[in-house]
This record gives C-alpha cells, sequence and structure tokens, in this order.
C-alpha cells in the first residue's frame, strides 16, 4: 500500500474511533442525569411523605384542643344551665310560698275583722250601759259627771297627801335620829383615834449665830454678799440688832429652807462670797430636792399606800413645804388619809381606797405650774393623767363641790378635809390670804417676756424682778418696770404701796485652761 492510503485509512479510523467514543461519552451522560432525576423524585417523595404526616399530625393535635374548648363550654354552659334551673326552682317555691302566707293572712284578716266587729258592739253597748247608769246616778246624786269626779279626786288627794306626809315625817324622823346618832359616833371615834397635833406655819425663820461678827461677814462690802443670797433664794434677809439672830423672811417654806440650809453652810464653810453663795444654793437647792422625794416615799411607807407614780410621790414630798391657811399641807394631808381609812372602816367600805384619796385630794396646790383651776380640780387632773382609779380622782375633783360626786368615798373625804381644817387653831385665814397676794405679785412679774426670776419681798411692799441682760435692754427694763407697777395697781388689792424693781445685771464669764 502506499503512504497515502495508509494515511487516509488512519484519518478515517481515527474519525471513526472518536465518533465511537463521543457516542459512547453522550449513552454515559444521559444515563447519569436520569439516575439523579430519580434519587431527585425519589427524595421529594420522602419529603412529601414527611410533610404530610406532620401537618396530619398538627391537624390532629388542633382538632384535640378545639375538641377541649368545645367540651369545657359545653360543661360550663350545662352547669349555667343546671343554676338557672335551680333558681328557677327556688323562686317557684318561693312564690308559692308568698302566696300560701297571702292566703293565710286574708283569712287571719278576715277572722280578726270579725272580731273587731263584735268587739265594738260590745264596746258601744257597755258605753250605753255606763251613760244610762251615770245618767241614773246623776238625777239620784243631783251632781254631774265632771261635779263628782271633781270631789272624789280632791277627797282622795287629800287623804293621800296626808296619809304621805304623816309616814314622810315619821320616816324622816327615825332617819335623822338613827343618822345622827351614827354620824356622831363614828365622827367622834374617828377623831379621837386619829387626832394628832397641828402646826401653824408662819412667813419667818430665825438663823441662830455664835456671835454678831459674822453678820458682817453676810452683809459682805456695801452689801454684795446679801444681794447675792438674797438674789439667788429669793428670800429677804433682815439683818437687824436682835443678838445672834438673823431673820429670813419669805411666804414660800421651801425657799425660806433653802436659804437657811445655805447660810448654815456658807457659815460653816467661812467662805462667804457672791460666786461661793451662788454654788452653794445650786447645791443646796438639789438637796432639798432629794429630800422632797424622800419625804415623800416616806410618807406612803407609813400610810401603807403602794403603787404611787413617782411624779405623785414627789408632789406629796412637796407638801411638807407648803402651807394651807397656815395648817402644814403634808400633816393635814396625813391627817385626812387617816381619818378617811378610819371613817370608811366604820361604813364597811375599801379603807385603803379612801385613805389614797385623803392623802392625794391637796396634790393641786403643789404642782411645779399653777394654771388658772382650782385646786381640786387640778388635782384631779393630775391624779387622772398619773392612772390613779376613777374613785381616788373623783374624791379629789369633788371634795370642794367642783364637779359631782359620783363615788361613795367621795363625801368621806370632804367630811374629813372640813373635820381637819375646822378645829380652833388648825388654820389661819389671814395668813393664806397674804400668801395669795404674794403669789399674785410673782405671777404678775413672770408674765412679761425676759423675765428670768420675780421674788416678792417686804411682806409683799417690793416686787424684784431679774431679768435677762440678752433679752432685755435698759429702755426696756424702765418701761417692764412701769407696765408692772400700772399692773399691780390695776388687778390688786394691797395695804400701803408695792415698790417695782427690775435688776439687769450683765455678766461676762471666761475659763482660763
Amino acid at each position: 500500500m502506499d503512504i497515502v492510503s495508509i494515511i487516509i485509512g488512519v484519518v478515517v479510523g481515527g474519525a471513526i474511533a472518536g465518533g465511537l467514543v463521543a457516542m459512547m461519552m453522550k449513552k454515559g451522560a444521559a444515563s447519569k442525569g436520569n439516575k439523579i432525576i430519580e434519587d431527585a423524585k425519589a427524595e421529594g417523595e420522602v419529603q412529601r411523605k414527611e410533610k404530610l404526616l406532620q401537618a396530619k399530625e398538627k391537624f390532629l393535635q388542633l382538632k384535640e384542643e378545639h375538641e377541649k374548648v368545645i367540651n369545657e363550654r359545653e360543661r360550663k354552659i350545662s352547669d349555667l344551665e343546671n343554676r338557672a334551673k335551680q333558681k328557677n326552682d327556688s323562686a317557684s317555691k318561693q312564690i308559692e310560698d308568698v302566696k300560701r302566707k297571702e292566703k293565710e293572712v286574708d283569712r287571719i284578716k278576715e277572722t280578726l275583722g270579725k272580731q273587731l266587729e263584735i268587739v265594738e258592739t260590745k264596746e258601744t253597748e257597755l258605753e250605753k250601759s255606763h251613760r244610762k247608769q251615770v245618767e241614773q246616778l246623776e238625777v239620784i246624786s243631783g251632781l254631774s259627771q265632771e261635779d263628782a269626779k271633781a270631789q272624789l279626786v280632791e277627797a282622795l288627794k287629800a287623804e293621800a297627801k296626808t296619809d304621805a306626809l304623816a309616814h314622810i315625817k315619821d320616816i324622816v324622823d327615825e332617819a335623822k335620829i338613827n343618822a345622827n346618832k351614827e354620824a356622831r359616833k363614828i365622827v367622834v371615834q374617828t377623831i379621837q383615834r386619829v387626832a394628832t397635833e397641828q402646826a401653824i406655819e408662819n412667813s419667818v425663820s430665825i438663823f441662830n449665830i455664835e456671835s454678831d461678827e459674822i453678820k458682817g461677814r453676810i452683809i459682805g462690802r456695801e452689801g454684795r454678799n446679801i444681794r447675792a443670797l438674797e438674789a439667788a433664794t429669793g428670800v429677804e434677809i433682815i439683818v437687824d440688832d436682835t443678838p445672834e439672830a438673823i431673820i429670813l423672811s419669805c411666804f414660800d417654806p421651801v425657799r425660806r429652807e433653802i436659804a437657811r440650809l445655805s447660810l448654815h453652810q456658807l457659815v460653816t464653810d467661812g467662805r462667804i462670797h457672791p460666786a461661793r453663795i451662788e454654788e452653794v444654793v445650786r447645791k443646796t437647792k438639789k438637796q432639798i430636792e432629794e429630800e422632797i422625794i424622800e419625804v415623800g416615799k416616806r410618807t406612803t411607807i407609813d400610810l401603807g399606800i403602794h403603787g404611787l407614780h413617782p411624779e405623785l410621790i414627789r408632789m406629796v414630798g412637796r407638801m411638807k413645804y407648803r402651807s394651807s391657811y397656815g395648817q402644814n399641807l403634808l400633816q393635814h394631808s396625813r391627817e385626812v388619809a387617816n381619818l378617811c381609812a378610819t371613817m370608811a372602816s366604820e361604813l364597811g367600805l375599801n379603807a385603803k381606797v379612801a385613805k389614797r384619796a385623803g392623802l392625794l385630794h391637796d396634790i393641786g396646790k403643789v404642782p411645779d405650774d399653777e394654771p388658772e383651776l382650782p385646786h381640786a380640780v387640778l388635782g384631779m387632773k393630775i391624779a387622772e393623767k398619773y392612772k390613779e382609779k376613777p374613785d381616788v380622782c373623783n374624791a379629789i375633783g369633788a371634795h370642794h363641790d367642783e364637779i359631782e360626786m359620783t363615788s361613795i368615798i367621795s363625801p368621806i373625804v370632804q367630811v374629813c378635809d372640813a373635820v381637819s381644817g375646822a378645829r380652833p387653831g388648825a388654820r389661819r385665814e389671814v395668813m393664806e390670804q397674804y400668801i395669795n397676794r404674794i403669789k399674785d405679785l410673782e405671777n404678775i412679774g413672770m408674765t412679761y417676756p425676759g423675765v428670768e426670776q420675780a421674788y416678792a419681798i417686804q411682806a409683799g411692799r417690793e416686787l424684784r424682778v431679774i431679768v435677762e441682760s440678752g433679752k432685755v435692754t435698759d429702755a426696756e427694763a424702765d418701761t417692764m418696770s412701769f407696765e408692772m407697777a400700772q399692773k399691780i395697781q390695776t388687778e390688786m388689792t394691797y395695804p400701803g404701796q408695792v415698790k417695782v424693781t427690775v435688776i439687769r445685771e450683765k455678766r461676762a464669764v471666761n475659763y482660763a485652761k
């Protein structure tokens, strides 16, 4: 073969081989694509079935929930229908009961109507019969019905009045005899068992000294010591020619006692100057306050009174330094307490309550502040404040008839108070009037702003007022003195004249450390 034929044969063979290869590759790709399509169809079918299954499950779940809601609604509707039916049945029964009761009421009304007609008929017949009898009596007696009635009423009234007066007279006479007898017996026995000595309070105290040389030391240079002592205590100190004695004059026993004890301590110590005087007076005031509390405790223990409030105990102690018409208030209250206990025992009443009321009946005279109230009413309010029993409070408030008595203890306290104060020599009216006038003087001084202390001295002939220098100027002090004098002249009654002294003193104090 020649080369051309070989080449042509090679070319033709390569073309045929290429075609065969291409045909084979085409068949392989088609079969692979078909397989992919089939796999996709199979997977889609699976997913479709899964979605269908999920949809069916969701449908069943929703259906079940819907059925539950429907069933719940049906149950509620059924319950409401049952309740409505029950209420309807109950209402029907009530209506039937009402109808039945209405029938019974109608029947009773009918029966009562018949009985009322019968009664009215009887009343008419009785009235006719009564009128006929009255007319016959009027004809027989010759008097009308009204005249006969009036005569009968007058006769009965006169007879009843006579019998009543006789009966009342017998009862009153018998009661008077028995009451007077028993009252005298109880009062006499009580006074005999509780009789005590009475001390009359004076407005001056005597301070004894060893020699007259001490008088000069008490007066001090240019009288500064005695002025400081009077200003600190509010007591007038009279140093005269009386040998070995100094007179302390003041209406308030507490102030006199403070002044006496302070003087005693100053004279004993020997150091007498204004600063020392003020220090001693402060300590003495504290000592007196402690003594007041101790006196109150000792008094309650002696009388067997327990459970008293500490403030009431302090007020009982303050009674030692107060007087009532010249009669020592503590001794008076102790005596009234014992009288009340004895009288209550004789009458078969509670002796402890009566004794408690008797001791406290005058506590309205010793408060720290003195409002414008009667001492009995003020004492009752103080007792109520500190939780005393109602019987005790009423006895305190009613012992001068300021309030109505609601307890059987109240008249006993009133009687015993009168028994204690009415004995000859027990009280002195002039002394009480004097003390009230002195108190009124001091109260007028304390009503002005800036006043620190106000003391009535020289038997009420001078009012000495100490003001705070930081609050009151010199010009205001002059004005205050004039206004106080005018107010005293207008509002008070007093012998002679009253000197008003307003003291304004500035002190500069510093400490060296």
